[in-house]
């Protein structure tokens, strides 16, 4: 069978074509483009999220470049 690739220009044709779709009972299958893929894992977000709020809390360990230095 053939595979079709379709880009809508927006959220409403996209909203289209699914009805579209849906009511002739066509499978079709959705993939996120690059730019709507994050870049990096959830959980390497999550832990950078959490290190964020950890800095805003006051919870971290200031280090002066003379100490790293010795």
């Amino acid at each position: 069978m053939e595979t079709i690739i379709v880009h809508p220009k927006n959220n409403e044709e996209k909203k289209v074509i699914k009805a579209f779709l849906e009511a002739l009972k066509i499978k079709f299958e959705n993939f996120k483009t690059k730019s709507e893929e994050s870049a990096y894992s959830p959980e390497f977000v999550a832990t950078m999220e959490r290190s964020i709020q950890d800095a805003k809390d006051g919870k971290v360990t200031r280090m002066k470049l003379d100490d790293i230095w010795k």
